[in-house]
């Protein structure tokens, strides 16, 4: 099989990603969401239009709140006004019967559940050293919401049950929208588009083999070095999609918008696992010529922050379209993943 050159393609993207920045779009903003809708409230625009301009261009953060209840399910992306705010209606009334519902069954759990109180605990702990306050000393965040939220979110989530940090993304959605049922619902539709990718014991284990596959592929020079320092290098770059790549970012805005991208399925399903081989690829070459051992490698894979989004999903999506010019020499198993 002909074997891609990284030098030749890491130089092609920089290339391509030098003249995208030169010319970066604007976001879509308030004027040009409104005129998306007809009079009755009815979109028209087509989700796949819409969905290629927040992977190409990005949300203002004015339009962010009502576009991501469409992106995560919690609109029918056909409905009216009205029919919305019936949705927006059932949405609050299921919530508050679940919390009817908890608030009943709360004594049983503390007493005969004990992965509940595991739970409690580890959740009291996260909470306890979230930061609170905007660099004006205003309170920003809810702790007791956020408490309550992710308890409910263990009882009613068999499949995501609580992950340590989960406090850290559920504060994003706190910070997103105001509602308490429009936090709840938009973290739960949020971790089921996305597939469970963020939660170790369902998708984070398939990311990482993902992760290897696409490594072995387009750079096989890479992944025999990295292979030779121990099969667990790749593997411990889980927190990477443990938290969907919220602590490489330097603000909340850039998590938002590479979310909303995970959101809309664009460029390709499970895109994560491209973010991921990118920001390796930021760092491959120092590992290189640096002979790095594995503790080494993580230690520099872990100082990737403050990064762009706009630019990292620029330079993913040239991977990935990198990636579909060998399509027919893709082994099925990899393909699979991103169709």
């Amino acid at each position: 099989m002909e074997t891609l050159s990284p030098q030749v393609s890491i130089s092609l993207i920089k290339s391509s990603i030098s003249s995208l920045l030169g010319t970066k779009k604007l976001p879509i903003d308030r004027n040009e969401w409104e005129g998306y809708f007809d009079e009755s409230g009815h979109l028209v625009k087509s989700k796949d239009f819409i969905s290629s301009n927040i992977l190409d261009r990005g949300l203002d953060p004015s339009v962010r709140p009502e576009t991501w209840k469409f992106l995560t399910g919690y609109y029918p992306w056909r409905s009216s006004w009205d029919e919305r705010l019936t949705v927006d209606g059932m949405r609050r009334k299921s919530y508050d019967d679940l919390c009817r519902m908890y608030e009943k069954i709360q004594p049983l759990l503390e007493t005969e559940h004990r992965g509940f109180m595991q739970a409690r605990s580890f959740i009291n702990s996260d909470l306890q050293r979230l930061y609170t306050r905007d660099l004006r000393g205003n309170a920003m965040v809810d702790k007791k919401q956020l408490e309550k939220i992710l308890l409910l979110s263990y009882v009613c989530n068999v499949k995501a049950e609580y992950q340590q940090g989960f406090h850290e993304m559920l504060l994003l959605f706190q910070l997103l929208v105001e509602k308490e049922h429009e936090i709840y619902w938009l973290f739960q539709f949020f971790l089921q588009k996305t597939e469970h990718g963020c939660v170790i014991h369902i998708g984070v284990g398939k990311n990482i083999l993902m992760l290897k596959a696409v490594i072995a592929f387009m750079d096989p020079l890479f992944a025999k070095y990295l292979d030779g320092r121990g099969s667990h290098v790749v593997q411990s770059l889980f927190p990477w999609f443990c938290l969907y790549f919220q602590r490489v970012f330097k603000s909340f805005d850039d998590v938002w918008r590479l979310w909303e991208v995970f959101l809309t399925g664009k460029p390709c399903r499970n895109f994560q696992v491209f973010v991921a081989y990118t920001m390796l690829q930021m760092v491959r070459d120092h590992i290189l010529r640096e002979a790095m051992s594995g503790d080494d490698i993580l230690m520099v894979c872990n100082s990737l922050i403050d990064l762009d989004a706009d630019e990292l999903i620029s330079e993913a999506c040239s991977m990935y379209e990198h990636l579909m010019k060998y399509e027919d020499k893709i082994p099925g198993e990899l393909k699979e993943f991103f169709t």
